[in-house]
């Protein structure tokens, strides 16, 4: 598996981080999953550093390779049988992406979506490479699993495939603008399976892996299409993999240290013995880095703050529960200190409009928890 594979999008390619880090909602669907084959969470989680603890915190995040561990664990287990990524991938919806599946939903066609999406790939939970073609007049994505462990590739594709599926039938409100799909591999038994999930039989032993898309459908203006909200999530995404791109440094680490347990921050001395370097050097390479790790500590709870508030919809006494406050009053002050304003009027003047159906309050607070699943890694 390479160290590091850099998110690109060029000429229509996407490629995936492995090093980044990632919420634990796709990590908990496939503990779901697994438990619904009678795996047990110790198997899912065996040999990785994640607690049912941290899949369960939702402002909490793990790793890429952690999440494609639970994947090879899982498919040892239960043996990878033909379908088993297709239950995975009907089980993602555009509210497990957070911002982002808000920032498809509020593209103007599935077209657009598509690029967004591709984009911004980093902040979905995929592991496979895409390639979108057009070509005489006829869409398709490619995926590719270069890199990928031969054991869990079939896994991975139907996953990403069927994932793929439900998404743009939830964008599009009504109907697919999926017409054909091509595997690399056999059905081996399982072809009624996947012609029940995509609503097409695929093609088999083909030489790649790739969806196609109906055209006019392709290019019909979504249902839920918003210029100004499109902006808004468009800014949000973009300042995500900004941070998501800085892991790969100290600093990078630490923040994920910290952002893992906002209620209870590790101390330095902590964070130093799990990087398994001294404290004096921890000290030493963040000051190489410009800056500190009371800096670090102070810019993942602005950063938890901000979206807890405004994507999450929580209160002030909540969120400062969440970042570890013991009064309210002390939380309010730091705000003030990192934004100049408090946080009920941050809130009020960065509040995102809700694209989803369930436009009443119970609704929105619902949805919008959701998001921050997203919005924080």
């Amino acid at each position: 598996m390479p160290d590091a594979l850099r998110a690109t999008s060029r000429g229509g390619h996407a490629i995936v981080m492995w090093d980044v880090n990632r919420t634990p909602c796709s990590a908990q669907l496939l503990v779901g999953l697994a438990a619904d084959h009678g795996v047990s969470i110790e198997t899912c989680l065996s040999g990785i550093r994640l607690t049912e603890e941290v899949l369960h915190e939702p402002s909490s995040v793990v790793s890429a390779r952690d999440e494609l561990a639970v994947i090879d664990n899982v498919v040892r287990e239960l043996g990878d049988p033909p379908g088993l990524g297709l239950e995975a991938g009907v089980r993602y919806h555009l509210t497990t992406f957070g911002i982002w599946g808000y920032a498809l939903m509020s593209s103007p066609s599935l077209w657009e979506a598509l690029r967004f999406s591709l984009r911004f790939v980093d902040l979905s939970f995929t592991f496979c490479q895409f390639q979108m073609r057009e070509r005489d007049g006829v869409a398709s994505i490619v995926l590719d699993t270069q890199g990928l462990p031969l054991g869990v590739r079939r896994f991975v594709i139907e996953r990403e495939t069927a994932a793929l599926h439900r998404i743009q039938r939830e964008l599009l409100g009504t109907g697919s603008a999926i017409n054909r799909i091509r595997f690399n591999f056999g059905s081996e038994g399982a072809r009624e399976r996947y012609t029940e999930v995509f609503g097409v039989t695929p093609e088999f032993d083909a030489d790649e892996n790739a969806v196609y898309f109906d055209h006019e459908m392709l290019h019909r203006p979504l249902p839920q299409a918003n210029e100004h909200t499109a902006a808004i999530t468009e800014d949000q995404c973009r300042r995500l993999l900004a941070i998501r791109n800085a892991y790969s440094s100290m600093a990078g680490r630490v923040r994920s240290l910290l952002l893992a347990q906002p209620s209870q921050p590790p101390s330095l001395e902590q964070v130093a013995a799990v990087l398994n370097v001294s404290d004096r050097t921890l000290r030493r390479r963040l000051a190489d880095e410009s800056t500190t790790f009371r800096c670090l500590l102070d810019e993942c709870r602005e950063q938890l703050a901000e979206e807890l508030l405004v994507t999450a919809g929580l209160t002030v006494s909540e969120v400062a529960a969440r970042l570890g406050y013991l009064e309210v009053s002390s939380f309010s002050q730091a705000f003030r200190r990192w934004k100049g304003i408090g946080p009920r009027a941050y809130r009020s003047l960065h509040a995102i409009p809700m694209v989803a159906a369930d436009r009443t309050p119970a609704g929105a607070r619902s949805a919008a928890r959701v998001v921050v699943g997203q919005a924080v890694s």
